[in-house]
C-alpha cells in the first residue's frame, strides 16, 4: 500500500553515525536530554495512525521519515512532534468539523488547496511553521512540503501576483550557484552566538566562521554558520581558532545576522595546528 499524501525529499542528508541521529533529535525536540537512543514515531492524518522512524534530514527545518512501506515524507521536527501529544488528533477532527460547517470557509480552503505549491527557498525564515504546523488539515499539509519551513503563510500564498511582483526598474544580483556536493573548506571560527528558537524555550547555539576558503572553488563567500552541535562541542572550539572541514554550503541566512550561508552535516572537522 502506497500513501498518496507522501511528499518524498529530493535529497536525503544521511546521518554519519547513530550518535549524530541521536544529538539531532534532540535539537529538533523530539528526545529528551537525557535519551540514549531514538524511538519509533506516530504519523497521525485523516484517522490514520502509522509508525515511522527518523532516517535523515533536508535541512535543519525539514526531517525526513520513512513508514513502514519503505515510503520517504518530508516534515517539520515541531509538527511531528505535536502528532505524539494524544490530543493532536481530536484537534484536527475538531477543526475539519468547523470547516464543514462555514461554506464560506470551505471555499476558501479548497482555494487554498488548488495554489501551486512553492518550492522552499534556501534563505527563508523559520518563523511561522509551528502555528501552520499546529492549525492540522490542509495548512498543515502545506507545513509539511515546506511552505511553513520557509515561513511563508497560506493567506501570503493566495495573495494577488501584483503583490509578489517586484518593481521592472529593480536590478537582482544572479544567485551564487554553490556546488551540490560536500567541500574541502578552511575558514575561522570567528564568534560564537545564539539566536531565538521558535519551537523552544531555549536559544539555538551557533557558530560563525569567517575567513572561508574552498578547495577547489572560487566562491564569494567570506563567512558561513553552522549549529553548535554537541559533536562540535567535543572539539572545544575558540574563537580565532582555524579549521578545516567537509560540507555542503547552502544559501541560508542566520536569523538576526548578516550570515547569508550555512553549512550542513559539517564532517572530519579539526583545528589547524601551526607548523612546528
Amino acid at each position: 500500500m502506497t500513501y498518496s499524501f507522501v511528499v518524498e525529499p529530493l535529497a536525503v542528508q544521511d546521518f554519519e553515525s547513530e550518535d549524530e541521529r541521536i544529538e539531532r533529535c534532540k535539537e529538533w525536540n523530539l528526545l529528551p536530554g537525557s535519551a540514549t537512543r531514538v524511538k519509533t514515531y506516530l504519523y497521525k492524518r485523516q484517522g490514520l495512525t502509522l509508525p515511522c522512524e527518523i532516517i535523515g534530514f533536508v535541512d535543519n527545518q525539514t526531517v525526513v521519515v520513512q513508514f513502514e512501506n519503505k515510503q520517504q515524507h518530508c516534515i517539520h521536527p515541531a509538527y511531528l512532534k505535536e502528532m505524539q501529544t494524544a490530543s493532536f488528533g481530536q484537534r484536527a477532527q475538531a477543526a475539519a468539523d468547523a470547516r464543514s460547517e462555514d461554506p464560506a470557509e470551505a471555499a476558501g480552503e479548497e482555494l487554498l488547496e488548488n495554489q501551486p505549491v512553492e518550492e522552499v527557498r534556501g534563505e527563508a525564515d523559520v518563523e511561522g511553521a509551528g502555528s501552520a504546523g499546529a492549525a492540522g488539515g490542509d495548512t498543515a499539509e502545506r507545513s509539511e512540503s515546506g511552505i511553513a519551513a520557509e515561513g511563508v503563510s497560506a493567506t501570503e500564498t493566495a495573495a494577488p501576483a501584483e503583490k509578489l511582483r517586484k518593481p521592472a526598474a529593480s536590478k537582482k544580483k544572479p544567485a551564487l550557484q554553490l556546488p551540490e556536493d560536500k567541500l574541502k573548506v578552511t575558514a575561522v571560527v570567528k564568534e560564537f552566538t545564539t539566536v531565538p528558537n521558535h519551537f523552544s524555550d531555549n536559544d539555538d547555539e551557533v557558530i560563525i566562521y569567517d575567513n572561508v576558503a574552498i578547495e577547489g572553488h572560487e566562491l564569494a563567500i567570506d563567512e558561513v554558520w553552522s549549529s553548535h552541535s554537541a559533536t562540535l562541542k567535543k572539539l572545544e572550539l575558540k574563537e580565532g581558532d582555524p579549521v578545516s572541514f567537509e560540507a555542503k554550503i547552502v544559501a541560508k541566512k542566520l536569523s538576526q545576522h548578516p550570515v547569508k550561508y550555512k553549512i550542513n552535516n559539517p564532517s572530519k572537522m579539526k583545528v589547524i595546528q601551526p607548523d612546528s
